[in-house]
């Protein structure tokens, strides 16, 4: 059964920091793009960040760039997403999301919805807030 599991999340002031993890059982890592989703109450969910399988080619929402770092470590089946600089407008429900492909298309490509993500992480609350 593919399973991901994530953790991370909490409360930080505005520039504050936090790290996401999303550890993935049931699956290999090598051949699935792994990334998160995140979406806040009355919004669509929005893709942030995705790094591919294979190439390790990294993918930002423009919103995040310069300011989030992803990474896989496939040995431990883990993702990370360095979040450095918070923003209030970046408090959310975090997702982690794998997809089998070689290519981060499904966060590049907002239209093309969410039916090729295979797993979710059950989500965690980040809140940046004074």
């Amino acid at each position: 059964q593919v399973q991901l599991v994530e953790s991370g999340g909490g409360l930080v002031q505005p520039g504050g920091s936090l790290r996401l993890s999303c550890t993935a059982s049931g699956l290999d890592l090598d051949y699935y793009n792994i990334g998160w989703f995140r979406q806040v109450p009355g919004k669509e969910r929005e893709a942030v960040s995705c790094v591919a399988s294979g190439s390790g080619s990294a993918y930002y929402v423009d919103s995040v760039k310069g300011r989030f770092t992803i990474s896989r470590h496939s040995a431990n089946s883990s993702a990370y997403l360095q979040m450095n600089s918070l923003q209030p407008e970046d408090s959310a429900v975090y997702y982690c999301a794998a997809e089998h492909s070689t290519t981060c298309t499904v966060w590049e490509v907002p239209t093309l919805g969410h039916r090729y993500i295979e797993a979710w992480g059950q989500g965690t609350l980040v809140t940046v807030s004074s």
